[in-house]
C-alpha cells in the first residue's frame, strides 16, 4: 500500500499507511433494564466522532422531557445546554470570555472552545428535533444517581425542573446530560479538525460515558486558567482522552484510530496555527506488528539547550545550491525508528532531498522551531547580514546557531524547505518573510526579540 500523503496545495509530505476509518453506530443499546423495572443509562462500547456521541447523549434530554411529562418540551431545556456551553453568563461552565487572554497558546483554545461549544448545541437541538431514541415506556423510567450537582440553570429551568413534573431523578438525568456535553466539549479542544477525531469508548470502570476524561480535564483547565498551558501538557492531556494506556507524552502520538501530531503540518508555515492539534488518517508506525498498537513520539533533543550546535559560519561554504533547485521540490517524507531503549515510543525524521543530497532533521525538533518562529512585520527594514544557502545549514550536525550577526537564508519560497530549516536552526531568533521578498529583505528588521542574533529564512 502507498504512503499516506498529506497534501498542501502542491506539495506532500508523506509517510506511514494511510487508514480508512467509517465509525459504524456501536453495538449494544445506550439503556439497560435494571432488576427493578427501572432503566440505567451508560455510553455503549465503540468508536464515535463527536456528531455520533450527541446523538448517543440525546437519549437522557429525551428521559427528562419525558418525565416532565413533555409539557415544557425541549426548547427552554436546550437553552440552558447553549449557556451552559458558552464562554460567559451565568450558567457557562468555562467563563473565559472574562480572562484576559494575550498569550497565543490560549487564544487558540479560547475559539476552539467557542467553535465546538456553538457546533454541539446547535446539533443538540437537532437531534432533539428527530424525536425520542427510545420508546416512551422506557424513557419514564431511567433512573440513576449523576454524581454531578454543580451546573447552573436558567430561571425558566429552574422552574421547570423543581416544579409538580420535576424532582430529584429529573434533576440528575438534565445534569448528566449537561456534563456529559461540557466532558465532550473539553475532551476536543487540543483538536483544529475536532469533527473528525474518533474516540473509542470503553467500559474502563471510571465512571459513564465520559466521566473517565474528568481528572485529567479538571487539571488542563487549572493550568490554562492560571498560565499558559505547554505544550507537553496540551498532549498529555490528549492522550488521556484518547490513549490514556501510553507513557509520558512526547509531541504526538499513534493510537488505535490514527495519529495525532501539532495541526500545523497540514499548512505553510507562515499560515498554520502553532498550539492546536490536529489528527490524520495514517498509522504512522508500520513496523508494529499489533495494527491496533500505540505508540508515543519521542524529540531526538528532549532538552534543546543542550543538544549539540554548530555554528552558522562553520557550513557556509558547503552545498551550494540556487533557488531554482529548491522551488522544484515537491515533497519531503517522514521515517520512523524505535527510540533507544524504549518500548511504544519511537523517533521521526523529516527527510527532504536536495538534487542528489537527503537531509534528515528531527520532526519533533522542526515542530518546536515552528512555535517559537517570529513572523516579519510589514515594511521594516532590514540589517544587511551574512548569505547562507539551505543546503549549507541542513549539513551541519545538531542545531545551528550564531552568536552574533543577522543570517539570511533562502527556502525558495518553498514550505517543505521552511520546515526542514526549522527542525536544524536553533529556535531562539528565527523569522520567517513569507510572499514577495525583495533585495533588502525588507519586514525582518524591526521582527523578532528586537535584538541579539538572529536567522532571516525567505
Amino acid at each position: 500500500m502507498s504512503n499516506y500523503r498529506l497534501t498542501v496545495g502542491e506539495y506532500s509530505l508523506n509517510w506511514g499507511t494511510p487508514i480508512r476509518l467509517d465509525p459504524a453506530p456501536a453495538a449494544g443499546n445506550a439503556l439497560t433494564r435494571q432488576p427493578g423495572g427501572e432503566w440505567d443509562w451508560d455510553l455503549p462500547e465503540g468508536v464515535y466522532l463527536a456528531r455520533d456521541l450527541v446523538r448517543e447523549l440525546a437519549v437522557l434530554l429525551d428521559s427528562v422531557v419525558e418525565q416532565l411529562g413533555g409539557a415544557a418540551g425541549y426548547e427552554p431545556l436546550l437553552d440552558n445546554v447553549k449557556a451552559s456551553l458558552a464562554l460567559s453568563g451565568r450558567e457557562s461552565v468555562l467563563q473565559l470570555d472574562s480572562l484576559r487572554l494575550a498569550d497565543p497558546a490560549r487564544t487558540e483554545l479560547a475559539g476552539q472552545a467557542r467553535r465546538i461549544g456553538d457546533t454541539l448545541a446547535r446539533w443538540a437541538g437537532e437531534q432533539a428535533g428527530e424525536g425520542p431514541r427510545a420508546d416512551k415506556a422506557i424513557l419514564g423510567r431511567v433512573r440513576f444517581r449523576s454524581r454531578c450537582d454543580h451546573h447552573l440553570w436558567t430561571p425558566l429551568v429552574t422552574d421547570i425542573l423543581t416544579g409538580p413534573s420535576g424532582g430529584p431523578s429529573v434533576m440528575q438525568l438534565f445534569n448528566e446530560y449537561l456534563h456529559q456535553l461540557v466532558l465532550l466539549r473539553d475532551l476536543l479542544l487540543p483538536y483544529e479538525n475536532w469533527q473528525e477525531v474518533p474516540i473509542g469508548i470503553e467500559r474502563r470502570g471510571k465512571g459513564k460515558g465520559l466521566r473517565y476524561t474528568e481528572q485529567a480535564r479538571a487539571a488542563f483547565l487549572a493550568e490554562f486558567l492560571m498560565s499558559r498551558p505547554s505544550h507537553l501538557s496540551l498532549l498529555g492531556y490528549a492522550q488521556s482522552g484518547l490513549a490514556p494506556e501510553l507513557s509520558a507524552p512526547g509531541y504526538g502520538f499513534q493510537y488505535r484510530y490514527g495519529t495525532i501530531l501539532p495541526a500545523s503540518l497540514g499548512r505553510h508555515p507562515a499560515d498554520s496555527r502553532r498550539f492546536l492539534l490536529g489528527w490524520y488518517p495514517v498509522r504512522t508506525v508500520p513496523h508494529t506488528v499489533d495494527v491496533g498498537a500505540s505508540a508515543v513520539f519521542d524529540y531526538v533533543y528532549p532538552d534543546y539547550y543542550s543538544a549539540p550546535r554548530s555554528h552558522a559560519d562553520a557550513g557556509a561554504a558547503a552545498g551550494r545550491t540556487h533557488e531554482g533547485d529548491l522551488r522544484g521540490i515537491r515533497e519531503a517524507l517522514l521515517e520512523v525508528t524505535p527510540a533507544e531503549g524504549e518500548t511504544g515510543r519511537v523517533q521521526i525524521h523529516y527527510r527532504l532531498q536536495i538534487g542528489s543530497q537527503a537531509y534528515r532533521v528531527d520532526l519533533g525538533q522542526l515542530l518546536r522551531g515552528h512555535r517559537y518562529l517570529y513572523l516579519a512585520g510589514p515594511n521594516q527594514p532590514s540589517e544587511e547580514g551574512t548569505r547562507l544557502t539551505a543546503a549549507a545549514v541542513l549539513a551541519q550536525p545538531g542545531l545551528v546557531h550564531t552568536g552574533s550577526g543577522t543570517h539570511h537564508i533562502s527556502a525558495g519560497n518553498n514550505p517543505l524547505v521552511v520546515w526542514a530549516l526549522l527542525g536544524k536552526l536553533y529556535p531562539e531568533n528565527v523569522i520567517l518573510l513569507h510572499g514577495e521578498v525583495n533585495e533588502k529583505l525588507q519586514g525582518a528588521g524591526g521582527s523578532g526579540k528586537g535584538f541579539g542574533a538572529k536567522f532571516v529564512i525567505f
